[in-house]
C-alpha cells in the first residue's frame, strides 16, 4: 500500500470538509476579474496562508491555469517552517492527501533530483508543512489529476535550488510553483511599500535585493529567478495585496504577491 502524507492543516487554513473546501476554492477561482487571452505560464509565485487571508490573491494565480491546457505535473517548491533542512528535501510518502482526494509524487522525478547531492528526503520535515499543502486544493481544482514534486526548501544557495528546477523543468506538461509570503508583521502602509520593492526586484531577476524579512519562501524564489533569467523568461505581477485588504486588520500585516513566469514567445 502506497504511503499517504495525510493532510496537517485542513480545517485550519482551509476547510476539511471536501464539499465546503471545493466550494470555497470554487468561489475563490470565480471571483477573479476576467482577463483577456494570455500564453499559460510555465511557472508561478503563490501565497501560502490560510485560505481567508491570501486565498484571493492565490486564486489570481490558479485562475490563470485555464490556459494551460495538458498540465499533468506540477515541481512544487516551499519553505520550511518547523524542521530545518539543509538543502532541499523530498518526501517519503508516495502521495499527499487533501479533503480533495490523493495526488501522486512523482517518484520517478524525484528518483532523478536525489542523484543531486543538495537533495536529499526528509518526512518530518513535510510532515506539519504548510507551504506545501495549501497549494494543492487548488492545483486539485484547476488541473485536475497530476503528479506532484514536492521540495521542501531549507538552507540552500540560489545555484542549488536553481540546479534542481533546472533537472525538474520538463516541457509543457511541467508547470512550477513557487509557495512565499512576503513581508511579516508591519504596519499597513509599511507592509506596501516594503512589498512593492519586493515584487520590483522579482519583475528585475534582482534575487539579491530579496531577503528572508521580504519573502519567506525567498530560497527558492532566489532560484526560480536565477533559472528564469538563465532561460529569458518574461514575468508579470498578478496580484499585490496583504492581509490588511483581504481580512481587515492593519496593525500587523503579512504581504502576499502573485507572480506569472512565461517562456520567451
Amino acid at each position: 500500500m502506497a504511503h499517504v502524507r495525510p493532510a496537517a492543516v485542513a480545517g485550519l487554513f482551509y476547510p476539511d470538509d471536501p464539499v465546503e473546501l471545493a466550494d470555497h476554492v470554487t468561489r475563490l477561482l470565480a471571483g477573479v476579474p476576467a482577463r483577456g487571452a494570455a500564453r499559460p505560464p510555465k511557472a508561478l509565485i503563490v501565497p501560502h496562508a490560510g485560505y481567508v487571508y491570501s486565498g484571493p490573491v492565490a486564486a489570481r494565480a490558479y485562475a490563470m491555469l485555464g490556459a494551460a491546457r495538458g498540465v499533468t505535473r506540477v515541481v512544487l517548491l516551499g519553505p520550511v517552517h518547523r524542521v530545518p533542512v539543509r538543502g532541499l528535501a523530498l518526501p517519503e510518502a508516495e502521495a499527499f492527501a487533501t479533503p480533495l482526494g490523493t495526488v501522486p509524487v512523482d517518484l520517478e522525478g524525484a528518483r532523478a533530483l536525489m542523484d543531486l547531492p543538495q537533495v536529499g528526503t526528509s518526512a518530518a520535515a513535510h510532515a506539519p508543512e504548510h507551504s506545501l499543502e495549501v497549494q494543492l486544493p487548488f492545483l486539485q481544482e484547476v488541473l485536475g489529476s497530476f503528479t506532484v514534486l514536492p521540495l521542501a526548501v531549507g538552507e540552500a544557495t540560489p545555484e542549488e535550488v536553481a540546479e534542481c528546477l533546472a533537472l525538474a523543468w520538463g516541457g509543457p506538461e511541467t508547470l512550477i510553483v513557487v509557495s512565499s509570503d512576503l513581508s511579516h508583521y508591519l504596519p499597513y502602509d509599511t507592509a506596501r511599500r516594503v512589498d512593492r520593492n519586493t515584487a520590483e526586484a522579482i519583475l528585475a531577476f534582482k534575487e539579491g535585493a530579496i531577503g528572508h524579512e521580504h519573502a519567506c519562501g525567498a530560497t527558492a524564489v532566489w532560484g526560480l529567478l536565477l533559472e528564469a533569467r538563465r532561460r529569458g523568461m518574461e514575468v508579470e505581477l498578478i496580484d499585490l495585496r496583504n492581509s490588511g485588504d483581504t481580512a481587515g486588520y492593519r496593525a500587523r500585516v503579512v504581504g502576499y504577491g502573485a507572480f506569472a513566469f512565461r517562456e520567451a514567445a
